[in-house]
């Protein structure tokens, strides 16, 4: 059963031409890393809610998403607000600081994903980002430590 993605492909397309240099990039490596991104903004909502129901809270915050609520995102604030709220209860509220901090994290996130993706096209001697380096990415990821473990 395929996802609904309810993000732009548009936005998510900049961001890893933003990262490509000169690469293309195919359609299916924007719409897998947008699949990817709203995977990882639903878990990130999913764990905030945990925190903001620890603290008795039913409204997310910027800090329940580790956020330092920086506003400049490519990203759009609507598509990632329902994100958010793909696997949280209803009864949650998600704050506009928090969407904003969302939409940085993702973006922070996707741009890790394209540079990757990018250094895996070259290696392959391609022109082009395609959905396999994508997937390379993630296949590759749990041997290496993320910017926040590091």
């Amino acid at each position: 059963m395929a996802m609904s993605v309810e993000l732009p492909f548009a936005p998510v397309d900049a961001i890893i031409r933003r990262h490509a240099g000169s690469l293309r990039v195919s359609s299916e490596a924007t719409e897998e890393l947008a699949r990817r991104i709203q995977r990882q903004g639903a878990r990130l909502a999913s764990e905030a809610a945990d925190r903001a129901t620890d603290d008795d809270r039913k409204t997310l915050r910027v800090a329940d998403f580790d956020g330092d609520g920086s506003t400049d995102s490519e990203l759009p604030i609507a598509p990632v607000d329902r994100i958010a709220r793909l696997d949280i209860d209803e009864r949650y509220r998600v704050s506009m600081d928090a969407r904003v901090a969302l939409a940085g994290i993702l973006e922070r996130y996707a741009g890790r994903v394209a540079s990757a993706a990018a250094v895996l096209a070259r290696h392959a001697d391609r022109r082009t980002i395609t959905l396999a380096d994508v997937e390379a990415y993630f296949e590759l990821e749990p041997y290496y430590p993320t910017e926040e473990a590091s």
